[in-house]
């Protein structure tokens, strides 16, 4: 028998044959939404990326200067090293006779002979090359320039081009560039044979006598060249 005097029986909260309900907290990731997954794979992320950027961004190889070899141009081999004219003997003059008998005359493009007997008493700085050379065309501007410069003191500048395939391409190398002194097309190479050049450019030195006063195989810069032109320029007076 129920006492009527007892408080009711509390109920339960759910049907007793229902599911029974846990509470659960909600989640939070480490930081704000993010879970530590994502956090670490973030992070791997960045790091990649910093790694490419520094992988595309630095320099390839050693970028320390001492004991680097010269970054100036050098000679362009064309054979190989042979004895050259040695410095104070006579430089031959440029002309020569074949093994069949036929002569052969250097002349410039406008058909008129270059000769060094024509110019005895004068500094001479004969430079082979070739308008397809690349240390060639980075010495350009420095004929050019001390021609102009010497001239009326008493320089000629002669370039004989070699190993080329028509007096055209050299006559348009000269036109482009605006080359003031004597250019010659040496089609056949018999002065290229003649002074034993096997690097260009090669540079010849001829003092006001005739003879070789210094040989320089490779491009030369402008305080070089200056210097060499004023050891031979002749003398005032």
């Amino acid at each position: 028998m129920t006492d009527p005097a007892a408080p009711p029986a509390v109920q339960p909260d759910r049907p007793a044959d229902g599911p029974g309900f846990t509470h659960r907290r909600p989640r939070h990731g480490l930081i704000g939404p993010f879970g530590g997954r994502q956090i670490a794979a973030g992070v791997l992320l960045v790091a990649a990326v910093a790694v490419a950027l520094v992988a595309i961004t630095s320099p390839l190889g050693d970028t320390s200067t001492v004991g680097r070899p010269d970054p100036r141009p050098t000679p362009y081999l064309i054979g190989p090293a042979a004895k050259g004219l040695n410095v104070g003997a006579q430089a031959p003059d440029f002309n020569v006779t074949r093994p069949d008998g036929t002569h052969f005359q250097l002349t410039d493009l406008d058909g008129r002979p270059v000769r060094l007997a024509d110019l005895r008493g004068r500094a001479v700085w004969v430079n082979f090359w070739a308008s397809w050379c690349p240390p060639c065309q980075a010495e350009t501007p420095i004929l050019r320039e001390v021609a102009a410069t010497y001239r009326d003191r008493g320089l000629a500048v002669i370039g004989i081009s070699v190993q080329e395939s028509s007096a055209a391409d050299v006559r348009a190398y000269v036109d482009r560039y605006g080359l003031g002194y004597t250019v010659a097309a040496d089609l056949s190479g018999d002065i290229f044979r003649l002074y034993r050049v096997y690097a260009l450019p090669t540079q010849f030195f001829i003092d006001p006598d005739g003879r070789v006063s210094a040989i320089v195989q490779g491009p030369m810069d402008l305080p070089a060249a200056q210097a060499q032109v004023e050891a031979i320029l002749p003398k005032s007076g």
